[in-house]
């Protein structure tokens, strides 16, 4: 089915049905997974910063998996080299003199790059891998070759230390934390694994990658006029805040507006499109301060009946919030009748928010709430 406009609507309903899918399967990871696919449809790039075990990597071969093309895979370190990424040089080539790269199963041939432990990337890979995130191109020596990749996504558990690697970090337009899953919700994850061992192939949704690249081709269609004024407005303010948005990720950043507009079916952007806005961070301390801008330009929508879902969400924490929490169950903790297994989940839940409460930009805030949860350590590990 196909509106005026051009949208094929049959395209937005397999790409929306792949990530509900994924998002059946990862309990806690909306965000992300909303993400991965405003960045697919948009052809940017995707970095996840996160702790080892928070599903990383899982998810991008979830959706590796139900994408129906080429995916390369690979774990960096210090000591990778070009060949282990780029492929060899063909040896028969070579022979005749020919610096010729025999790329069959390598990155340049994939649909689906995934870099996991990005940031360590040495010098000897890291201009080859500028050009690819920047231009989707790879090239050694005379060799020029135009990459087929819809999605390049990056990991890792830090964020760049050297000048090096920010230039690297630049090229990935979004970023995104992965934290642990509140511990409250591990039931529903429990039960999301558990309904994943019982689904059959066939019940699996999936996309081409033909059919993602055709739904890139309309990103072009998008009226972005109507909030245009809204959007010059948002980056000077994201400026003025000191947030380094540079005229080219402005650009850029376009497209990933008229990718969520996409996804809702629409041919006109509004400003709930700009939710996007929130990840462009590049260090943890400027979190809260863009959620907090971007949101209150969200909050002016006036087109209710078309916000997108995620403009609604915000994922910051909230330093009262916690902190009544925190009391709550200090107050349970020191009841006589509470059980093993209610100490162990506020345990659990109690080192969850102590992992929240290092993204509270405020120190008075942040000082505020560490110390109820420092008391109630205390008195767990006197209890042990």
């Amino acid at each position: 089915m196909e509106n005026k406009n051009g949208i094929d609507f049959q395209l937005v309903d397999k790409v929306n049905a792949v990530l509900q899918h994924i998002k059946s399967t990862f309990v806690g990871k909306d965000d992300i997974i909303d993400l991965m696919g405003v960045c697919l449809a948009g052809r940017e790039n995707l970095f996840l910063l996160g702790p080892p075990g928070t599903a990383k990597s899982a998810l991008v071969r979830e959706l590796a998996r139900l994408l129906q093309g080429k995916t390369f895979e690979y774990l960096l370190t210090r000591f990778t080299e070009p060949n282990e990424l780029f492929g060899p040089f063909d040896i028969r080539r070579l022979r005749d003199g020919d610096l010729v790269t025999n790329t069959e199963g390598m990155l340049p041939e994939a649909h689906l790059i995934f870099l996991d432990e990005l940031l360590n990337a040495n010098s000897a890979i890291l201009n080859s891998l500028l050009m690819v995130l920047n231009e989707r191109i790879f090239r050694r020596g005379r060799e020029t070759k135009h990459l087929p990749a819809l999605m390049i996504v990056g990991a890792s558990n830090h964020l760049p230390e050297e000048e090096a690697l920010q230039a690297l970090f630049d090229r990935f337009l979004i970023r995104v934390r992965c934290d642990y899953v509140d511990p409250h919700h591990l039931n529903d994850v429990l039960d999301a694994g558990w309904l994943l061992e019982q689904k059959k192939t066939s019940d699996i949704p999936g996309i081409e990658t033909e059919e993602v690249r055709q739904l890139q081709s309309l990103i072009p269609l998008v009226d972005m006029q109507a909030i245009r004024s809204h959007y010059i407005d948002l980056i000077e303010k994201l400026r003025n805040a000191g947030v380094q948005v540079s005229d080219r990720r402005a650009v850029k950043l376009q497209r990933l507006i008229a990718a969520s507009a996409i996804l809702c079916k629409r041919t006109k952007a509004y400003r709930s499109d700009m939710w996007v806005l929130r990840y462009i961070w590049d260090t943890d301390e400027q979190r809260e301060v863009i959620a907090g801008i971007v949101n209150a330009e969200l909050q002016e929508e006036t087109e209710q009946e078309q916000l997108h879902p995620r403009a609604a969400v915000n994922s910051m924490p909230n330093a009262d919030d916690i902190y009544k929490e925190i009391m709550q169950m200090t107050e349970q903790w020191n009841r006589s009748e509470t059980s093993g297994a209610e100490r162990s989940v506020i345990k659990d839940r109690l080192r969850y928010l102590n992992g929240r409460c290092e993204w509270i930009s405020n120190a008075d805030q942040k000082k505020y709430v560490l110390k109820p949860i420092d008391a109630l350590w205390q008195q767990i590990m006197h209890a042990e």
